[in-house]
C-alpha cells in the first residue's frame, strides 16, 4: 500500500487515462448539470449573444465583434485552466491510487468515445428502418441540411463525423492531457467547444459570426492540428498503411486545415467515398458505403482509441512532457 500510496506523477496520469477509459465504457455521459462541458457551452451561449451582432442590425464592422470574441474566449480559457490546475493542486497531496481515480473522474468529462460510437450506431440503425430515419438521427450528429440526403450519404456523413469527432472527442484530450495534464485537456475541450458555437463564417442563429467566431475558429485549429494527424496516421495504419501516401492530397480537398485528416484516413481506410455534397469528395474512386462499412469504421475507431490511450499512457508515465516546461 505505501508503493501505491508514492507514485510518480506521470504513472498517476497513466492510470487516470486508464480510469477515464474505464468510467466512459462502464457509465459513459455524466448527468448534463455535472457536466463541465455543458458549464463551458452555458458560458459561451451567455457571452455569444452579447459579442456577435445580429443580422442586419447597426454595422458593426471587424474590429469591434474580433475583439470581443478574442476576449471572452481568453477570459473563458483562462478560468477552465484555473479551475483544471487547482482541481489537480487539491488532489496532488493524496496517495497515488487515490490521485489517479480523482483525476480519471475528472478527465472523462473532456473526452467521449462511447457516446460518440452509440450515436454513429444508431444513425445506422435508424437507416434500417427508412432514410427518412436516418435522417432525424444523423441530425443530432451533424448542423448540416440532412433534408436532400439519400440513403448512402446519411451513412457516408455518419462516418465521416465518426472521423472527425473521433480527434475532436478522444484523440486530442488525451494528446493535450499527456501533454499538459488536466489543463491542458481543458483548455482543448473549451477551444473546441467554442469553435463548435461561435466559429461560423458568416449567420447563425439570426447572429453574424464572420468576425466574433474567427478566435475561436483559429484557436482550435491551432489546438488540434497535432492531434488531427496523429488520428490520421492511427487510422492509416490500422486501416490502410497501403494507401498512406494519398493522405496528404485527399486531407487538403476539404476547408478545413484538420478535420479532413481523420476523414481522409477512414475513406482509405474502408476505401469508399466520403464527402459533402457540392462541397468535396473524400478518395472519389471509392465505393459507396454500405450498412457493413460503418460497422467496420466503428471498429477501426475502437482500436485508435485504444492504441491512443496506450500511446498517452505511456508518454505520461515517462514525463516527456516535462521537456516542454
Amino acid at each position: 500500500m505505501a508503493e501505491l500510496a508514492a507514485l510518480p506523477p506521470w504513472t498517476v496520469m497513466a492510470l487516470a487515462i486508464g480510469v477515464a477509459l474505464f468510467i466512459d465504457r462502464c457509465w459513459g455521459e455524466p448527468p448534463p448539470r455535472w457536466h463541465p462541458v455543458v458549464w463551458m457551452g452555458h458560458y459561451l451561449g451567455a457571452l455569444g449573444r452579447r459579442i456577435a451582432p445580429v443580422m442586419g442590425g447597426p454595422a458593426a464592422g471587424a474590429a469591434r465583434p474580433f475583439v470581443a470574441g478574442a476576449l471572452a474566449w481568453a477570459f473563458g480559457a483562462l478560468l477552465v485552466v484555473v479551475i483544471a490546475f487547482a482541481a489537480t493542486r487539491v488532489v496532488s497531496g493524496w496517495p497515488g491510487w487515490l490521485q489517479a481515480l480523482a483525476l480519471g473522474v475528472l478527465l472523462k468529462p473532456l473526452l467521449a468515445w462511447r457516446m460518440l460510437r452509440d450515436e454513429v450506431r444508431a444513425v445506422e440503425r435508424a437507416l434500417g428502418g427508412s432514410t427518412e430515419a436516418g435522417r432525424a438521427r444523423l441530425a443530432w450528429l451533424v448542423s448540416r441540411d440532412v433534408a436532400p440526403l439519400c440513403e448512402r450519404e446519411v451513412r457516408e456523413s455518419a462516418i465521416e463525423t465518426l472521423a472527425e469527432n473521433l480527434n475532436d472527442s478522444v484523440v486530442a484530450p488525451l494528446f493535450w492531457f499527456a501533454v499538459a495534464g488536466l489543463p491542458g485537456a481543458a483548455l482543448y475541450r473549451f477551444a473546441n467547444t467554442a469553435d463548435a458555437m461561435w466559429g461560423y463564417r458568416g449567420e447563425r442563429q439570426g447572429r453574424d459570426w464572420s468576425w466574433a467566431g474567427k478566435w475561436a475558429a483559429r484557436a482550435d485549429d491551432v489546438l488540434s492540428w497535432l492531434p488531427a494527424r496523429i488520428t490520421a496516421a492511427l487510422l492509416g495504419l490500422l486501416g490502410a498503411a497501403g494507401r498512406l501516401r494519398q493522405l496528404p492530397v485527399q486531407a487538403g480537398l476539404t476547408p478545413s486545415p484538420n478535420s479532413g485528416w481523420p476523414m481522409a484516413a477512414m475513406a482509405l481506410a474502408l476505401d469508399v467515398r466520403l464527402g459533402k455534397p457540392g462541397v468535396y469528395t473524400l478518395h472519389p474512386h471509392g465505393r459507396g458505403a454500405l450498412p457493413a462499412d460503418t460497422d467496420q469504421a466503428l471498429r477501426l475507431a475502437g482500436r485508435v482509441v485504444f492504441t491512443c490511450a496506450l500511446l498517452a499512457a505511456a508518454w505520461a508515465a515517462a514525463g516527456f512532457w516535462s521537456l516542454f516546461r
